[in-house]
């Protein structure tokens, strides 16, 4: 199956192209490529769509920014975004699109029929923070939300209690109105929404007064979200019908949770690695000495050998996060660092001055030669 093309590429713009510059460039391509304009020709036919798709996506604030930051799994329904043509609520064809902008000039009303139809709600995005400990092993959290809701008290038909809508006289119910216009490419019947019921081919004679009319109220709510363990900053959960409720019977649309993490005084993460500097004497290196570790479920024990140098790292296996894919932990990679005392007692100062002259006694001639070689190199810097 070939690669999906980038859809700037597709309309021959720049990441992050501004909003009239995506139109603009639609605009065109659509004109070039639409299917009255090039009667049986399968090519131009495909490109006309992968424009439509390309323009359905960056046209649309809230699929745009998913795109810009997760490419196309930020838009793909099988990617675990909830994204595709369904995400930020727009649903609906190319017919739609091209309609939008060119007036219906090119068909019939396909457009307005599917503005009656059943629409997905938008989709809501939710930052959430949480702390390092519960990402490692995941939790459970409430956050609160403000949303749109249908109104309790009209069943969300916008129309009083014992009253319903009626049907627009001003269309007949179609949702449309036509008129003729000229271009340079002939005469077009030109569809448009109907402004009087604003394409929905009904009108409301008595509004409900809890929602005046509009079928929705907005609430605070409470919905509990199931963190896996693993997520880390970025990660996105998504909660399918916990959006904006949809229209005309439309499926309600999705909640995005999107994962803040908190850093941790110890570790750092990078994948499903952690890594931890823990500090050691000049003894402990020199001797070797066994140490208490510490790791995100327990304090562990390290043999550390005789003659580790500074900065040496070593791995305790398994010991870092579970993966979101695989369920294995990863590992936790621990660097000594040498610790230097600044405050030395004078009997200190005195067992390190022998310890030092019985290590130049006991240097080998090899070792007496590294010395001699990296002083005489520091006098001719400075010298």
């Amino acid at each position: 199956m070939a690669e999906k093309r980038d859809y700037y590429e597709i309309l021959g713009l720049k990441k992050g192209a501004a909003e009239a510059d995506i139109k603009k460039a639609f605009r065109k391509l659509a004109m070039q490529y639409h299917p009255d304009k090039n009667p049986g020709d399968k090519k131009a036919e495909e490109k006309f769509k992968e424009v439509n798709e390309a323009y359905g996506i960056l046209s649309d604030p809230q699929k745009k920014e998913r795109y810009d930051r997760f490419g196309h799994a930020g838009v793909d329904p099988n990617a675990g975004f909830g994204g595709g043509a369904g995400f930020g609520g727009a649903g609906g064809g190319f017919e739609d699109i091209f309609g939008d902008l060119f007036g219906g000039m090119f068909g019939g009303g396909s457009s307005a029929r599917k503005r009656n139809g059943p629409r997905k709600g938008q989709d809501v995005q939710k930052d959430l923070r949480i702390s390092f400990e519960e990402a490692a092993f995941g939790t459970k959290k409430q956050i609160q939300l403000s949303r749109y809701a249908l109104c309790d008290e009209c069943g969300g038909s916008g129309a009083a209690k014992g009253s319903s809508k009626i049907k627009c006289a001003n269309c007949g119910g179609s949702g449309e109105v036509r008129t003729q216009q000229r271009t340079p490419f002939g005469q077009f019947v030109n569809v448009s929404p109907c402004p009087k019921c604003g394409g929905a081919g009904e009108v409301i004679e008595n509004p409900c007064k809890k929602c005046g009319g509009t079928g929705r109220i907005r609430k605070e709510i409470t919905i509990s979200v199931d963190i896996p363990a693993g997520v880390d900053n970025n990660s996105v959960i998504s909660l399918k019908g916990q959006g904006e409720p949809g229209t005309h019977n439309g499926p309600d649309g999705d909640l995005y949770v999107v994962i803040s993490v908190a850093p941790h005084k110890l570790f750092q993460r990078n994948g499903t690695d952690l890594q931890l500097d823990i500090p050691i004497t000049f003894t402990q290196a020199a001797l070797g000495d066994t140490i208490i570790v510490p790791t995100l479920e327990e304090k562990v024990s390290y043999k550390v050998p005789p003659g580790t140098q500074p900065n040496t790292t070593f791995r305790l296996k398994g010991k870092g996060i579970r993966s979101l894919r695989s369920g294995k932990n990863g590992d936790l990679y621990v660097t000594v660092v040498l610790e230097i005392p600044t405050k030395l007692s004078n009997e200190e100062k005195k067992l390190l001055k022998k310890l030092d002259e019985a290590a130049k006694q006991e240097n080998s001639h090899e070792a007496y030669a590294k010395r001699k070689k990296f002083t005489d190199a520091m006098k001719d810097l400075f010298h």
